[in-house]
């Protein structure tokens, strides 16, 4: 028997009691797009994905190929009638068994899906202000850079945020520098030069984040460049944007008392929706 909500019920009446994902976060994910019956940027996430179970030393097995992952999602889509545009979660998570120790490092998985309005990316013209939230830290490691289902960072985040009227947070490492906000990666317009933070300062390895690096460096005269960004930097620059699968791009409107343009995010999702046409 266990106690659930203060009524004792059967275990077996409760599939997270020995659920791994749930006791330890012993989990990875990725959030994908689809958008006409078509995963987009799939490779991308199933490489990432990939890349995370080898990294928490998951059992991969020989069936989860890149096509077999496809045909769950899209038959899962199609079953929900949601092809024409919706977002999908993957969670990978080792099966039941053992304490921090697994008894073994076999695999299950979990896919939902969930409507979308807009196929095509676009930039709602709002109001968007952000802040930094420093009650806790990102570490500079390499499970900083994957999707685990450790995410309370950005849960404590999210309700900062909420409680302060603010649109979204950006994290700190422990070096004190910026890593990327509470839901993607953050660029820094000064100039001609186009800024991001490296992987290697803990932020996520983020799939748009690849496909507005190149993206970008096809503008002339706009300088690209991978490098750290102090949080002083912030309130010098002319574009602050955010960037993750599903938003595609979120200019930042106001940080503190500093606001901005959002000329170059703009010119960047034209480029993005003319790809994905073309793509």
């Amino acid at each position: 028997m266990i106690n659930f909500n203060g009524t004792m019920v059967s275990k077996d009446a409760n599939i997270l009691t020995q659920n791994r994902g749930f006791l330890y976060g012993d989990a990875v994910f990725e959030t994908v797009k689809i958008i006409n019956n078509k995963i987009l940027f799939l490779e991308d996430h199933y490489f990432r994905l990939m890349a995370s179970m080898r990294v928490v030393r998951m059992e991969i097995p020989m069936n989860f190929t890149m096509e077999y992952l496809e045909e769950q999602i899209l038959s899962l889509v199609k079953n929900n009638s949601l092809s024409d545009s919706s977002r999908a979660r993957i969670t990978v998570y080792r099966n039941d068994g053992g304490y921090y120790l697994p008894s073994n490092n076999s695999i299950s998985f979990l896919i939902h899906t969930v409507a979308l309005e807009n196929a095509s990316y676009s930039i709602e013209q709002k109001e968007y202000e952000v802040d930094l939230y420093k009650d806790f830290y990102v570490t500079k490691q390499l499970l900083s850079s994957i999707k685990t289902t450790n995410k309370i960072i950005n849960i404590t985040g999210s309700i900062y945020a909420h409680e302060n009227g603010l649109d979204n947070c950006i994290l700190l490492n422990d070096s004190k520098n910026v890593v990327e906000a509470l839901q993607g990666n953050i660029f820094m317009l000064i100039g001609n030069r186009l800024i991001t933070p490296p992987v290697s300062e803990g932020c996520l390895n983020g799939v748009m984040r690849k496909q507005i690096l190149g993206l970008a460096r096809r503008i002339e005269d706009l300088e690209v460049v991978e490098e750290v960004i102090s949080p002083f930097d912030l309130q010098k620059a002319d574009e602050l944007f955010l960037t993750n699968v599903i938003k595609g791009i979120q200019p930042i409107t106001k940080y503190r008392k500093k606001t901005f343009t959002a000329k170059l995010a703009n010119q960047l999702v034209q480029m993005l929706n003319e790809m994905l046409t073309v793509n």
